[in-house]
């Protein structure tokens, strides 16, 4: 079995069927680096690469009612002020997405900044990381996010059970052999 990865943001979120693989319109036929011919999962040997500055930047959105949008940003929930905590929470996030995420390299990371943008029934939270390394921050950006998105749902489940996380993804990123990338230039 061969998986090919896609970076193709347009490309609709299925689940491959047997035999099936993904391509991606801008790197055809690229396979996983994390995983050997015999299917056997490895971390990959990044000790030849360069170091350059590398970034990335992710979102989240929470929808929940109008009424819990607002008692979000008065900071009048029951569990308290949620904003500061998910912020935190997402800061830890990125710094210990190596003990969750297996075979993913631990880095010295510069920068993390963790923001949130209201809507009228959402809250959208956007997470940069930076660092000089040799491999990229996606996954930091991208536990970032989750780690607030999941914070703020935990302190909003006792006035919206029905909230919901969604729209988890990477914006862009800079940085590393494989260039600069943003989802706005593939839209």
């Amino acid at each position: 079995m061969r998986l090919i990865l896609s970076n193709d943001s347009r490309q609709k979120n299925t689940a491959l069927k047997p035999g099936e693989t993904m391509t991606s319109t801008s790197q055809p036929n690229q396979e996983l680096t994390h995983v050997r011919a015999d299917g056997s999962a490895h971390m990959v040997d990044v000790t030849e690469k360069s170091v350059t500055t590398r970034t990335a930047l992710a979102e989240a959105t929470v929808r929940t009612r109008e009424d819990v949008i607002a008692m979000i940003f008065d900071a009048d929930l029951p569990k308290g002020d949620a904003l500061p905590v998910a912020r935190v929470a997402g800061i830890m996030g990125a710094k210990r997405t190596p003990e969750i995420i297996p075979l993913c390299h631990p880095l010295p990371l510069g920068k993390i900044t963790v923001d949130f943008e209201r809507g009228t029934d959402f809250v959208r939270i956007e997470a940069s990381v930076k660092t000089r390394g040799v491999t990229g921050v996606e996954m930091e950006a991208l536990t970032a996010v989750s780690s607030a998105a999941l914070t703020v749902f935990d302190m909003i489940k006792a006035v919206d059970k029905h909230a919901v996380i969604t729209d988890i993804r990477v914006l862009e990123k800079s940085g590393g052999k494989s260039g600069d990338w943003s989802v706005r230039e593939d839209s």
